[in-house]
């Protein structure tokens, strides 16, 4: 049975769901990062939120892990590339706070533009200092919105029901998109020319990273207002202080800081900042959302391989899963064929999906190909690092999808490039077993065992013969025989399934028969 650790404080129904799921499931949240280390040996999935740093050290803990959860949208405090270089699937929950997050941003917006927390304070401590509290209208407002993802969106709609303009700066939605959401699309520039207020829902990376500065500050519309809250570290704090100090900056309201817990800012004691806890996403409804999210998406992923809104990783839907599951061993098989049978460093992998394999999602096949030809070399490898290690190496991926499939219903056919050579294999599935097809130009119909032996030989009579009678001398008992040519008294290629292993004095008397090429290879699966 499979292990789930649970470090952070869910919802009950995180657990619930995952037990029955058919899962082991240990809660323990709150634990120092010394005492959650000890417990990581045995867990194949780890469930988080925001306060558990999930560190290369602590994946270094964890040699059975395979997914990491989180539960939320942001995953600063996750080490994605440590999770990848270690083959550990990181997922968050997009879906699960967006209206809780959308809401609360318009809160701060409202807040900030009617002083409510200040005038609050001031009438709860007896004072009446009506003519002190001028607002400002929302309706009629320009609003910018940088990034305009799953909580952004929603941002844009309930300012268009509160009678705002809406502009959206984000380099990855389309001008139709920003459409459909009653926005236009412009450039940062525009933005910050044109924005009476201005709220950020872009996630924390190295190019977002302190976006707003003194001099991004510095081309903003004056007395602009500025809401965040999507992740601390996106604003510099110090140099919206000195901008709140000039008036340039009339206002602010962040639920997110650099530091958090946020003990101390240049932001606080001012009467126009509204700060919140980090709270955008602390509703009842959003915890029970993001809880029943991450805790579906790890039992899915556990049990079916299903893989669904992750960061470092294809996705493969629940309904994909069934069908793909054959054709993943498939994939996997044809890359080790081709992998132990390169002789040379490898510069290239080609990969034709042809027949039904054309309209499949194929990008998680293509990581269990690599998969498959990294590992005759390498031991921790599997489809989520496969992509990042050929990189590394400086292996070249190319795929090519069509149609045609040489008169299969379906066929997987991989290529290996080595400087000016190269070697092909072509795979199949009969019902849900896997067959070879085609080795080189040489066509075959041979299942995969878990050893085999690949040997090319010279097409004269009497080579099987002398092949069958070293085995059977030698005590190695033959399963399958396949042989293959491209043409009477040419080359031939056998592929010889064998139930034990081939000592190497065996593999030394086969190479010296005469009608031998090459040395035989001993292939495993």
């Amino acid at each position: 049975m499979k292990k789930v650790l649970i470090a952070d404080r869910l919802s009950a129904r995180a657990g619930e769901i995952l037990r029955a799921a058919g899962l082991e499931v240990e809660e323990a949240p709150g634990l120092a990062p010394e005492a959650l280390a000890a417990r990581m040996a045995g867990v194949h999935g780890l469930a988080v939120r925001s306060a558990t740093e999930v560190t290369a050290g602590l994946l270094d803990s964890a040699p059975d892990l395979e997914v990491v959860g989180r539960a939320g949208i942001g995953v600063d405090n996750i080490d994605i590339t440590a999770a990848t270089e270690r083959g550990v699937v990181v997922m968050n929950t997009p879906y699960g706070n967006t209206v809780t997050t959308a809401e609360h941003a318009i809160a701060l917006l409202f807040a900030l533009a009617r002083q409510i927390p200040a005038a609050d304070r001031s009438t709860q401590a007896g004072k009446w200092e009506k003519s002190r509290f001028m607002g400002s209208e929302i309706a009629g407002k320009t609003l910018g919105v940088i990034g305009c993802g799953n909580v952004g969106a929603a941002v844009c709609q309930r300012a268009r029901g509160l009678a705002m303009r809406v502009l959206v700066f984000d380099p990855f939605v389309s001008e139709d998109r920003a459409r459909d959401l009653g926005a236009a699309k412009v450039g940062l520039e525009a933005l910050f020319a044109e924005a009476d207020f201005v709220t950020l829902h872009t996630p924390l990376t190295d190019r977002t990273r302190g976006m707003i500065d003194a001099d991004a500050i510095s081309r903003m519309k004056p007395g602009v207002r500025i809401v965040n809250c999507a992740r601390g570290g996106l604003v510099v704090e110090a140099d919206l202080s000195a901008a709140l100090d000039s008036g340039h900056v009339a206002g602010a309201a962040f639920d997110v800081f650099e530091v958090e817990p946020a003990e101390a800012s240049a932001l606080f004691g001012r009467e126009n900042v509204v700060a919140t806890p980090h709270v955008g996403a602390s509703t009842a409804e959003a915890q029970e959302n993001v809880a029943v999210e991450v805790a579906g998406q790890i039992a899915a992923f556990l049990n079916t391989g299903a893989v669904v809104n992750a960061l470092n990783a294809p996705s493969v839907t629940a309904e994909e899963a069934p069908r793909l599951k054959p054709y993943m061993g498939l994939a996997d098989a044809l890359g080790r064929f081709v992998g132990q049978i390169c002789d040379d460093a490898i510069t290239g992998i080609d990969i034709a999906w042809r027949g039904d394999m054309a309209r499949l999602n194929t990008r998680p096949l293509s990581g269990l190909v690599l998969q498959g030809v990294l590992s005759s070399q390498l031991d921790s490898v599997n489809m989520v690092n496969a992509p990042l290690i050929a990189r590394e190496r400086g292996i070249e991926l190319r795929e090519t999808s069509t149609g045609e499939a040489d008169g299969y219903r379906a066929l997987i056919e991989v290529r290996a490039a080595m400087g000016g050579r190269s070697r092909t294999v072509a795979g199949t599935l009969f019902g849900d077993r896997l067959r070879l097809v085609r080795v080189q130009d040489i066509h075959f119909e041979a299942a995969f065992g878990s050893i085999m032996l690949f040997l090319r030989n010279h097409d004269r009579p009497g080579v099987i013969g002398k092949i069958g009678t070293i085995l059977g001398e030698e005590g190695v008992n033959i399963a399958n025989f396949h042989l293959g040519r491209p043409a009477a008294g040419g080359h031939a290629l056998a592929l010889i399934e064998i139930d034990e292993d081939c000592p190497e004095r065996v593999l030394e008397r086969i190479a010296a028969l005469p009608d031998t090429i090459a040395r035989p290879l001993v292939l495993r699966f």
